[in-house]
């Protein structure tokens, strides 16, 4: 057929560049792939609030006649055996890498019920129980001191204080500041006050002092004046 171009190599060219081709990038899948980057150059994103138990110290133990069996568990956490605890008033610690390691997982906005607790075949003693938290954790360490029962420090790198709650205390502690401010300018303005008014009193008392001085000179000085009138007058009779 004229003008029909079947030739081998012209059937090859059109075959590689329909293989070359590929569709464009949907406006749906590009704004994903976005999202996905933006949210990954959030610090902390995806980072996880493990809690890993660096040292601990029991002062006492509930059993009698054996070891102690001590384990950790917060809520809706299965129990954590320490089963290298066994004697009291002996620090243990820790590398963090332990097979039983970590505690648990924390929540970022919300605490969690944790203790530490000596099994019992009746009923398991407690050492303490308390509100575990991500605030709680300065530079991610975090020291838990029960009297009498126990000493404990845990670690967890990734929990910080959230932006509201630093704010929030930022904002408190502004406000406590500006009530000690105030409670300072009032004690000082009734101090400065009952200064003068003890300096106005003091003054008075020594006005009417000087006053009354003044009379008793001016009553002495009439009683000389009247006697030497007496003597005078005395005088004049005898001439």
């Amino acid at each position: 057929v004229q003008g029909s171009d079947s030739s081998p190599a012209n059937r090859s060219a059109h075959r590689s560049r329909s293989m070359s081709w590929r569709p464009p990038i949907s406006p749906g899948r590009l704004l994903l792939v976005v999202q996905f980057v933006a949210l990954c150059s959030i610090p902390g994103a995806f980072s996880s609030r493990l809690v890993t138990l660096d040292t601990v110290d029991i002062f006492t133990t509930h059993e009698w006649f054996s070891r102690p069996t001590v384990f950790f568990r917060c809520s809706g956490d299965n129990q954590t055996y320490l089963p290298d605890v066994k004697e009291a008033n002996l620090i243990y610690t820790f590398k963090g890498e332990e097979s039983w390691q970590p505690l648990t997982e924390l929540p970022e906005k919300k605490c969690k019920r944790c203790g530490l607790y000596e099994q019992d075949m009746f009923r398991n003693d407690v050492f303490d129980e308390w509100e575990l938290c991500s605030s709680d954790f300065k530079d991610g360490k975090y020291t838990h001191f029960k009297e009498g029962q126990f000493n404990a420090t845990f670690l967890c790198p990734n929990c910080t204080v959230s932006a509201g709650d630093a704010a929030t205390h930022h904002s408190s502690s502004e406000v406590e500041a500006k009530k000690t401010s105030v409670a300072v300018t009032i004690i000082v303005s009734v101090l400065a006050s009952v200064i003068v008014v003890l300096a106005l009193f003091g003054g008075y008392k020594y006005w009417l002092k000087k006053k009354r001085e003044r009379d008793q000179l001016r009553f002495l000085k009439l009683f000389e004046e009247g006697d030497d009138m007496d003597d005078e007058l005395g005088l004049s009779n005898e001439l």
